[in-house]
């Protein structure tokens, strides 16, 4: 599997790249045949309104055959929203799984 990382306003360092690269892997075992998972961690800031401050967007694009899925996630803290992108995203896998299982049965 390989996993490209991309960053905005944000200096990569070696934890949040080891972090995130955990956490992708923890992927694999959903599905056996992942192509390219694309994973861009984008620091913003907002600018008035309710949450002040650095909030923090995770993205994820994971190539699948014939598709592709994309969850965004943003947070007040990098590592849950890091977090919360693998979470959706193992759901929607688990989804597809059984969707695809469901339509080689013929349901």
């Amino acid at each position: 599997m390989k996993i490209n990382l991309k960053t905005t306003h944000l200096e990569l360092t070696e934890a949040i790249r080891h972090y995130a690269q955990s956490k992708m892997d923890m992927l694999e075992k959903y599905l056996g045949n992942i192509q390219v998972i694309n994973c861009d961690l984008e620091l913003e800031k907002s600018v008035g309104g309710q949450n002040k401050g650095e909030i923090f967007r995770a993205e994820i694009n994971l190539q699948i055959p014939r598709e592709i899925l994309r969850v965004e996630k943003t947070e007040a803290d990098l590592y849950k929203a890091i977090d919360k992108v693998k979470d959706h995203l193992e759901e929607i896998i688990i989804s597809y799984r059984e969707k695809r299982r469901d339509q080689k049965r013929g349901k």
